[in-house]
């Protein structure tokens, strides 16, 4: 018995992002949050750092070694990069090193709804190769959903916007399933491209990701925000000349974030009405009745929640923790993986 309760302790919820990943052990909850980003060597295709150690890397490595996402869009673009990710985090969360791999834990992994069967396949293989026992696979949306509190198994509409680093995902659940549901490769990525886009289209400054996540961060919006929100009205950023090619600095201010963030924003307000349009009349009923909840890192965007809330007519709020309520889902049904099999997930 005391065997059984130990492997059943190592069982572990997976929230697999293109920007970040969390990883909920069972019994203890989020244990780990590191960046998606792995750095190997070119030549011998060693392992030198993943996580937060390999981000700081980003954009500064020598010729011989990429520090790079292994997933995106939501999925896996790089097989050997992710499961060496998966590998180095499972180990790590559960604290044992590579003894872990001897009790052969069971794994949850989020995987966003619009993902092809081809790519589902990819991440059952990943993290069975890095040493999982059994996988199984649960739509982010339900995840977020379940992370964010709304009563998912109630016969009553709910509907729950998660805007993560590669996809947005929108869906309506109900009694355990997703009644209509929307994905999108629409995200924190594109805004921080189209960031970058405009800085140069304004100032002819090129700048990093690392560089425009941060102007979204600090000075970013969606529409204009009420006075006691605002943040800083223009931040001071580093580049390079697009025409010299010299280092030299510019002034970006919140206008011209505020634009270039307008048709990523614009895109995920339709993907909320287009999902809308597909819902059965009495669950409609119950969205506008109950709002709209919108979690993942992109729900905290200044003014995004007063934009899909004026352009759709329904009432958003933020989660209480949205960076972590995709975690929390997948971690709840680490807790019952019965429960998991019965509704939620798929099994492999």
């Amino acid at each position: 018995m005391a065997g059984t309760e130990a492997r059943r302790g190592q069982d572990i919820g997976i929230d697999l992002g293109t920007a970040n990943t969390l990883v909920y052990l069972r019994g203890k909850g989020i244990v780990l949050n590191e960046p998606s980003v792995v750095a190997m060597d070119r030549k011998t295709g060693e392992v030198l750092s993943v996580g937060a150690e390999a981000k700081r890397t980003l954009g500064r490595t020598p010729a011989d070694v990429v520090a790079s996402r292994p997933l995106q869009d939501g999925v896996i673009a790089d097989f050997e990069g992710t499961r060496h990710l998966l590998r180095y985090l499972m180990a790590k969360a559960t604290g044992t090193g590579g003894r872990w791999f001897r009790a052969k834990p069971r794994v949850v992994v989020c995987v966003p709804s619009g993902i092809t069967g081809v790519e589902r396949r990819a991440v059952i293989e990943a993290v069975g190769s890095a040493g999982a026992r059994s996988v199984h696979l649960i739509e982010e949306p339900m995840a977020a959903a379940i992370g964010a509190g709304l009563p998912v198994q109630e016969p009553t509409g709910s509907m729950v916007v998660d805007i993560g680093g590669g996809t947005t995902e929108v869906a309506v659940v109900s009694m355990g399933g997703m009644v209509a549901a929307r994905s999108i490769r629409v995200a924190g990525d594109r805004m921080d491209a189209a960031i970058t886009r405009q800085v140069k289209k304004d100032h002819g400054l090129l700048i990093g990701e690392r560089t425009a996540e941060e102007l979204k961060l600090t000075i970013g919006s969606a529409g204009p925000v009420p006075e006691d929100e605002e943040g800083p009205a223009e931040h001071l950023v580093r580049g390079r000349d697009a025409v010299e090619g010299l280092p030299r600095t510019a002034t970006v201010t919140a206008a011209q974030v505020r634009e270039a963030l307008d048709e990523p924003v614009a895109e995920i307000v339709l993907a909320v009405r287009q999902t809308l349009d597909t819902v059965p009349p009495e669950l409609a009923g119950d969205v506008m009745g109950h709002g709209v909840m919108l979690t993942g890192g992109g729900a905290l965007l200044r003014g995004l929640d007063r934009r899909i809330a004026r352009e759709t007519g329904l009432p958003v709020r933020v989660a209480e923790n949205p960076l972590d309520c995709v975690a929390v889902g997948s971690g709840k049904c680490v807790e019952d993986l019965e429960e998991l099999r019965r509704t939620f997930a798929r099994s492999v």
